[in-house]
């Protein structure tokens, strides 16, 4: 006979339920607080985890070529680099456009931007709202922050040509 074998029978309407004996009954041993509690523990602690690894930023750089021109209407175009210090790279390009009172023509050699606020390598891609006042002739250079929400993209190189006025716009980086 199993320890679930019927031996008493009780019945509401004509329904029959079937209960163990006392005498076959199984005892289960209370499980203490400690065994109750592991598994509460340890959902807890990987939900930490998971949010630590989320909350750890990733240092990205772009490294960049640019030219382009504007007469009210600004345009530039040009490639680059970004590489993370977690291994992490990725070939671009980019392109500005925007309008404004500005005129000028120019060439940014040896570009360098520095993003802040990225978790992954793809964070960086999308389109930045720019707004700058520039000028210069021969060899200028160039400063520039532009942002994609909590993302912010600090550009700044040196190049050739000539460039005066007030533009806004939007930088975006595509993958190449």
């Amino acid at each position: 006979m199993s320890a679930f074998a019927p031996s008493q029978s009780t019945g509401v309407g004509g329904i029959g339920v079937n209960l163990p004996s006392p005498a076959t009954a199984v005892t289960v041993a209370p499980m203490n607080r400690t065994k109750r509690l592991l598994p509460v523990f340890a959902l807890a602690g990987l939900s930490l985890v998971g949010v630590t690894a989320q909350a750890a930023s990733v240092d990205c750089k772009l490294k960049f070529t640019m030219s382009g021109w504007s007469a009210i209407y600004k345009r530039a175009d040009g490639t680059g680099t970004i590489t993370c210090n977690n291994g992490q790279s990725m070939n671009v390009k980019l392109a500005a456009r925007g309008g404004g009172l500005s005129a000028g023509k120019s060439t940014i050699r040896n570009g360098v931007g520095e993003f802040s606020g990225v978790q992954s390598i793809n964070d960086v891609l999308g389109s930045y709202a720019s707004a700058e006042a520039h000028a210069g002739a021969v060899k200028s250079a160039q400063g520039q922050v532009v942002t994609k929400g909590e993302i912010s993209l600090a550009l700044s190189g040196t190049g050739d040509g000539w460039d005066l006025g007030i533009a806004f716009g939007k930088f975006t980086i595509k993958k190449q």
